[in-house]
């Protein structure tokens, strides 16, 4: 790991194009090497025993949408456990130039398991007109006007995109009147309990537009297949695929389509990719609720029994306008995993190799889980504590980069906004090394090539 405090923290310098005819490498290794940069002239003559990558920018893929991390409130609590100048290292690390130039932040819509306590943004029983609806301390102090979010807007070069996701709708809306285990909206698409769910994501945006946060997209429901299991442990509201096109349809998307809102793009499924082709088809074969529809969010925690090619892939075929996006990922929540473990670099190989998978096949962007956390994997009100990039250690004044840190930088730094994938293939697949690789043609023209060697 490597240690920043308020006086020192490790940075990178700002990117320079190398000249014509001659190449920069950034290395992180297990023995210590962390994205340091060599510079190199091309050869013309190749004299390479083992394996050759093959670049074909003729060959165009997806566009990237970016790369970052989620603002729990876990995450900010962390954060703003730190000394002033350590918190501006840490933001810094994630968002400006001598960092990882994060562009991507997932902002829970109220509380999620990653929260001290459950809440919404009104728990006062069946105000379907929203008049007590209001943000929390958790909002204005931490998140939002709390500066960790316009913190990293400001020192970041790159413009921020920001989405937000719903854990659990008021208890008063829902079947089993608990933030948690398994419960849906009352009642049926097009009723008052639907219309009131859809109008509090309008009142949600309005009320962080007064706080100068505006968002690019929102995904329909985080994890809506949590909310169909019997004693779901934390925050959730479940829907089928087919409850989800309804309420898109017929509530959701006419509700942003009508506000002051109606930029912000909308993003189905957010849950495991398993769940695909089937949940894309049943929602956006219907012309109603796929009119309002721009992406589909998956999640990485059973890509283990939901292989790439069997999911991602033939929704990405049979739907190819709409972007897939990676929209959440940690280790530590299977309970065979220990939560945090410091400097473990195998975790960052499993962030590479996620990363590069989905890069592969269609997937236009990837964000990681909670930006930080303290060592024990925390704060969680239902301790499912995991791992982060970033932990913190708050009575020393301190956190630490982690491995999963770094390689999360060599695809947010180097791939843009606007890339696209370009053609990579090896020669031959070399029997001692088994590697993983993907090229980018980024919109200023240079070419950028991420190869993992597990």
């Amino acid at each position: 790991v490597c240690v920043c405090n308020a006086t020192y923290c490790d940075t990178l310098d700002p990117l320079v194009l190398p000249a014509t005819g001659s190449y920069v490498k950034y290395e992180s290794s297990k023995a210590g090497k962390r994205l340091e940069r060599s510079e190199g002239r091309f050869q013309r003559r190749l004299c390479a025993p083992d394996v050759v990558l093959t670049l074909d920018t003729s060959q165009r893929f997806q566009r990237v949408k970016g790369f970052g991390g989620s603002i729990t409130d876990a995450a900010a609590i962390n954060i703003l456990s730190l000394p002033e100048r350590a918190q501006d290292h840490l933001l810094r690390s994630y968002f400006s130039e001598e960092g990882l130039e994060y562009n991507l932040i997932r902002l829970p819509m109220a509380s999620c398991d990653f929260s001290l306590h459950a809440y919404t943004y009104d728990d006062i029983p069946y105000d379907y007109e929203l008049t007590h609806f209001s943000l929390r301390d958790e909002d204005t102090k931490l998140k939002a006007s709390g500066g960790r979010e316009q913190g990293a807007s400001a020192m970041s070069k790159r413009p921020l995109s920001l989405y937000a996701s719903p854990w659990t709708s008021p208890t008063w809306l829902k079947t089993s009147e608990s933030y948690v285990g398994k419960g849906t909206l009352k009642g049926q698409a097009g009723d008052k309990y639907h219309k009131t769910w859809a109008n509090y994501f309008v009142r949600f945006l309005d009320e962080y537009a007064k706080h100068n946060v505006t968002f690019w997209a929102v995904t329909a429901e985080n994890e809506p297949t949590a909310g169909l299991i019997n004693n779901y442990p934390f925050q959730c509201l479940g829907f089928t695929a087919e409850q989800q096109r309804d309420f898109i349809a017929r509530d959701l998307g006419p509700a942003l389509a009508n506000s002051s809102h109606r930029h912000v793009q909308l993003i189905i499924l957010d849950d495991n990719r398993l769940h695909l082709p089937h949940w894309a088809r049943v929602v956006l074969e219907d012309e109603e609720a796929a009119r309002y529809v721009h992406g589909i969010g998956i999640h990485w925690y059973l890509d283990f029994i939901g292989p790439i090619q069997d999911t991602v892939l033939p929704t990405h075929e049979l739907f190819p306008d709409y972007f897939i996006l990676a929209t959440e990922a940690c280790i530590g929540a299977h309970f065979w995993e220990r939560d945090v473990i410091l400097g473990c670099w195998e975790r960052g190989n499993q962030y590479s190799h996620s990363i590069l998978t989905n890069l592969n096949h269609f997937v236009a962007g990837w964000t990681d889980w909670n930006l930080a956390l303290d060592l024990e994997g925390g704060p969680n009100w239902v301790k499912n504590y995991v791992d982060s990039p970033i932990i913190v250690d708050s009575s020393e004044g301190i956190f630490y980069k982690q491995p999963m840190f770094y390689h999360m930088g060599h695809f947010s730094k180097f791939i843009p906004e606007g890339s696209q994938r370009v053609g990579l293939v090896a020669s031959r697949e070399s029997k001692k090394t088994a590697l993983e690789y993907t090229a980018f043609l980024r919109p200023d023209g240079a070419v950028v090539v991420v190869v993992l060697n597990r």
